[in-house]
């Protein structure tokens, strides 16, 4: 795959080679054209141009230019032993960050399924320690009726 992907590049550069020679012989024409002072200028222009893209090649970091150098088809995930090839300890290490995130929400779903379980066992518990009377039962607001009988209990008189 490496060698159809450098076969690819390869063509790119051939053409884009070829486009910027007829571009260029396409300027040339019609540059001698031109009259002279606007040819001058032009020549001027160009040197100002080629200059300034030195300049900017030359303050350019040196990582910069390595990592252009790098080729774009490999990427660098993954790759730990000989030949590129990602060792067994690196893929399981990369799943170490999912396996945590799983076992995070099902914690958070076991701690919510308990937490409703001590709720229902919270109002089971006042349904059957204190006496209701029948009516309370078909009530649909029977839970703020025992809440209203709890909190007598636990407020003393002074």
């Amino acid at each position: 795959m490496s060698k159809q992907h450098s076969q690819i590049s390869q063509d790119q550069e051939a053409r884009m080679a070829r486009f910027g020679l007829s571009v260029a012989a396409g300027l040339n024409a019609q540059c001698e054209q031109l009259p002279a002072d606007i040819g001058e200028r032009l020549r001027f222009a160009r040197e100002q141009a080629m200059l300034k893209a030195k300049a900017a090649r030359l303050a350019q970091p040196e990582l910069v230019q390595q990592a252009a150098a790098v080729p774009q088809g490999d990427s660098l995930a993954l790759q730990g032993g000989p030949g590129g090839k990602p060792s067994r300890w690196l893929k399981l290490a990369s799943l170490g960050p999912l396996l945590l995130l799983v076992l995070g929400l099902l914690l958070i779903q076991h701690s919510q399924w308990y937490q409703q379980i001590l709720a229902a066992a919270e109002v089971d518990t006042a349904l059957l320690s204190t006496q209701l009377p029948p009516a309370a039962y078909s009530d649909p607001g029977f839970r703020e009726y025992l809440n209203e009988d709890q909190q007598p209990a636990t407020e003393q008189p002074e």
